[in-house]
């Protein structure tokens, strides 16, 4: 008996996900894989995320903590994901945002994205 998938998520979503993620660049979290690190084995680390989030057992590692500075004085801290982390929730975000996105005011200033939605089909 085959194994099925909890969540449909196309593989190129997740390919896609890594790309967007990759162009905002940014650096490693709390497990110091950066870029180069993580494109070693790019094909391994995209199908575990796959895998996880279609099977609905991803979960998140712990963020990195870092404090920035503030122009007024003092810091904040900074929450740094893992990169796998970045591309899962790229990859939630490309579902949900053009779901959520028409709930929202034009005057809604607080939240603003970017239009660059995955538009999904009944055929996935």
């Amino acid at each position: 008996m085959g194994e099925s998938k909890q969540y449909e998520i196309p593989k190129k979503v997740v390919i896609e996900a890594y790309k967007r993620v990759k162009a905002n660049k940014g650096s490693a979290g709390i497990d110091g894989v950066d870029f180069e690190i993580f494109e070693k084995k790019l094909n391994n680390n995209l199908y575990k995320i796959w895998n996880r989030m279609s099977s609905g057992s991803y979960f998140p590692s712990p963020v990195l903590a870092v404090e920035i500075p503030k122009k007024a004085g003092g810091t904040r801290r900074l929450g740094i994901p893992t990169i796998s982390d970045r591309i899962a929730q790229m990859v939630a975000r490309m579902y949900v945002e053009p779901v959520v996105e028409p709930m929202f005011s034009e005057d809604s200033y607080g939240y603003c994205c970017s239009a660059n939605y995955l538009h999904l089909d009944s055929s996935h």
